[in-house]
């Protein structure tokens, strides 16, 4: 059997190429796949366009690598490249969201409900999926008043930072939440300041008409004006709405969390 001889310094040194970003923090996905997904995931509402150094910080990837990954990314009409050296998410990302929320063929159902709500309670109304341990909004009527809770279409949010539909969504995906039981029974989650002071909410959860568990419907407003009986109002006017197109706000008998 061969012997393999020791390394030399310089054999045991980083290859040159390795950014520094990726020996100071981030760990860089493995996988090709996996390393356009970081690439992707990098923006957010906060960082619409980013620099290559930006890229590399938040991914841990060395600029060689993301170069040709965001070639191929930019070809692909999911990253826009500017003459400036930044990049933005590109139009096919667009096209892929909206495919994403045409398979749930909710909108032309949902829209109505949330619109109807939000004009009988006076507050902002939000629809939320779960994401694998985010929630994100699919659809939203946000009131004119002037003090309000602002929700944007494609606003993702993490389930541990709370809030009434992060609970309902837990409760009804085999999550963790506290409050599953009494949700269960109750059929709603109320939360006040949890997650963002002076707001208060109330969410229920929307299952199909084949008892099919599709998200969470969330009403919040200011506490000071969203009292505990202007939310269990919000409660009846939600399932009366939901009901009129065929959403349910209860499992079916023999329904399990998270199936």
């Amino acid at each position: 059997m061969p012997r393999t001889r020791p390394l030399s310094p310089a054999e045991e040194q980083p290859a040159s190429g390795t950014d520094d970003a990726s020996a100071a923090g981030a760990r860089p996905p493995s996988g090709v796949l996996e390393r356009g997904i970081a690439i992707l995931e990098s923006f957010n509402e906060d960082r619409l366009r980013l620099s290559l150094r930006e890229f590399a910080e938040l991914t841990g990837l060395d600029k060689a690598t993301l170069l040709r990954l965001l070639g191929v990314l930019v070809r692909a009409r999911m990253v826009h490249r500017f003459d400036s050296g930044s990049y933005a998410p590109g139009p096919a990302l667009l096209h892929m969201g909206m495919l994403y929320r045409s398979t749930f063929d909710l909108g032309t159902r949902l829209q109505p409900v949330l619109h109807s709500v939000m004009r009988q309670t006076g507050e902002t109304v939000a629809f939320y999926v779960r994401s694998g341990d985010e929630r994100v909004c699919l659809y939203r009527e946000n009131t004119s008043k002037e003090v309000r809770h602002h929700v944007e279409v494609g606003t993702r949010i993490r389930l541990a930072d709370g809030g009434s539909s992060a609970h309902v969504l837990n409760a009804f995906t085999g999550g963790r939440t506290p409050q599953s039981r009494e949700i269960r029974d109750k059929g709603y989650a109320m939360t006040r300041s949890e997650r963002v002071a002076e707001m208060t909410s109330v969410a229920l959860p929307v299952f199909d008409s084949d008892g099919t568990f599709l998200g969470a419907l969330v009403v919040i407003g200011l506490a000071s004006r969203f009292s505990d009986p202007a939310k269990q109002q919000a409660v009846e006017v939600v399932r009366r709405e939901l009901a009129q197109q065929s959403f349910a706000t209860r499992p079916p008998a023999d329904w399990q969390p998270g199936g």
